[in-house]
């Protein structure tokens, strides 16, 4: 299925404004992922302020650069989910336990309630943790973490 023709632009208040082929212009498009953890890159929707699809994106990095851009740019302004390259310590080995990490957003302070608050992903070595507050930490290559992080990370794997 082909992605229908349409513009997008950000107006000067800073919303997304999608025009579709017939020429309706709809202001505070966003985007919203199908898919935002198995398949980020895959089935992505411009919804409309009413709630309704105007658009459905078969594959983001199909499209042209700039509307991909505008795109991604909505999409990381909504989606928080800070990536964990350094686990520092954990008070206890037990749940629940309050983790000291280093994220690609600067240092944070996590509580792991349960240990199935850690979820595998399918891709090799990607996890998930959630918070005790509700935030969810990635780590995107748990072989790629240093030695310590590892060793940390194991006790509760």
């Amino acid at each position: 299925m082909s992605t229908p023709a349409f513009t997008l632009t950000r107006n000067p208040l800073g919303r997304l404004v999608c025009t579709l082929a017939d020429g309706s212009e709809h202001i505070g498009v966003l985007p919203v992922r199908a898919f935002p953890i198995a398949a980020p890159d895959e089935g992505v929707s411009l919804v409309g302020p009413a709630g309704h699809e105007l658009v459905w994106i078969e594959r983001l990095s199909a499209l042209p650069a700039a509307p991909r851009q505008l795109i991604e740019d909505e999409l990381a302004a909504r989606e928080f989910v800070p990536r964990i390259q350094r686990i520092v310590a954990v008070s206890t080995f037990s749940t629940p336990s309050t983790w000291t990490v280093e994220t690609d957003r600067g240092p944070a302070t996590l509580v792991l309630k349960v240990e199935e608050d850690i979820r595998r992903l399918p891709e090799r070595g990607r996890l998930l943790i959630t918070s005790g507050h509700g935030v969810v930490f990635e780590v995107p290559d748990l072989l790629g973490l240093d030695r310590h992080s590892k060793k940390l990370l194991e006790r509760f794997l």
